[in-house]
């Protein structure tokens, strides 16, 4: 009998099968550093103690996709080992926030199941939360994910299709973490722009772009603990229809999200994920441009409101002419709520 994990295949699972997923992770300053070499993130909240601290918090708190990609990647080995691709998101919340100290573990419920047309795999949904070493939950998230099965000719279940929210209600939002009375720091921040000046259909083009190199994306995916045959093995890839090592979605989002912080420098924290679907692969030595679209506007407590954004990043070309997603370079489309100050909020 072996002993090794050979991961789950898309006839293993069933709605309301639960997953305790192993290795249980202490996230550290060093992480955070790692992080930000990876991705370049340049939001103050999440750089400096000092500012955080304006906010009436002890130190920075640990930025929401570095939690998210954490929590993902307790997943992996049970949900998508056997994975061609990760799909989508749905109706995420970030519900506690995250310090260096803290340790993060998930659970994961199937909430849908439905093979493909070929046959040869299928569609899994699950439902996944994460928690931290108090028992709190401090993240939810839905995600699906096309999974390979391990015999073709084995039975398809009976098709479950879970029905998901468009997007988060304004009024299901969090608070946010930090509380801003009239101290926050535009000019640390790096930018003057508060909620007042957000207007919904508004464009941004983020202008920069960033290449990403072949050990770069494997650093972070290996830092996520997120092991994914389809990042790593080479020899596996060579067989596929690609022929190469995918990057991790995660990555692509994380990336085209620092990118963001040019225009959008204010609107650092994160409170939910409505949406969001990986269009096309990315491969080492591909660069990566993005936009943002102002989809709705929410008011907040604390000083503060709450911009939905739909974030698009592309490959290879400028986003400066806004593309859309059906655009043959669009790679990502990342629709999210953001906490932003109030004009009011700000000191120059």
């Amino acid at each position: 009998m072996t002993k090794s994990n050979s991961g789950l295949f898309f006839e293993h699972f069933h709605v309301g099968m639960m997953l305790r997923h192993a290795t249980p992770k202490t996230l550290t300053e060093g992480d955070v550093a790692l992080y930000t070499a990876l991705t370049g993130s340049r939001y103050a909240l999440y750089s400096s103690d000092a500012f955080a601290r304006d906010g009436d918090l002890d130190g920075a708190p640990i930025d929401p996709l570095l939690v998210f990609h954490t929590v993902f990647g307790k997943t992996v080995p049970d949900i998508s080992l056997n994975a061609v691709a990760n799909l989508g998101y749905a109706y995420g919340r970030f519900l506690a926030p995250v310090f260096p100290g803290d340790t993060l573990c998930a659970i994961s419920e199937v909430i849908g199941v439905k093979e493909n047309t070929d046959g040869k795999t299928g569609i899994v949904y699950v439902r996944t939360t994460g928690l931290n070493q108090h028992g709190e939950v401090i993240l939810s998230y839905v995600r699906w994910v096309m999974v390979n099965k391990a015999d073709p000719a084995a039975p398809a279940p009976k098709p479950v299709v879970p029905d998901l929210p468009d997007y988060v209600p304004a009024e299901d939002l969090p608070t946010p973490t930090p509380a801003w009375s009239k101290n926050y720091d535009q000019q640390l921040a790096g930018s003057p722009f508060g909620f007042e000046d957000f207007q919904i259909g508004e464009c941004i083009d983020h202008i920069d772009g960033m290449t990403v190199e072949e050990a770069e994306h494997q650093l972070a995916t290996r830092l996520y603990q997120n092991t994914a045959k389809v990042h790593f093995n080479a020899l596996v890839q060579a067989q596929s229809r690609h022929g190469k090592r995918l990057i991790y979605g995660g990555v692509v989002i994380s990336l085209a999200r620092s990118l963001a912080f040019n225009g959008l420098a204010n609107a650092a924290e994160i409170l939910a994920i409505n949406g969001g679907r990986h269009i096309k692969p990315l491969f080492a030595g591909d660069t990566i441009y993005a936009w943002s679209e102002v989809l709705d506007k929410a008011m907040l407590n604390q000083g503060q409101g709450a911009l939905r954004l739909r974030l698009i990043a592309t490959k290879n070309v400028s986003a400066h002419a806004y593309p859309g997603v059906d655009h043959p370079d669009a790679i990502l489309e990342f629709d999210y709520w953001a906490a932003i100050p109030l004009r009011s909020s700000m000191v120059d």
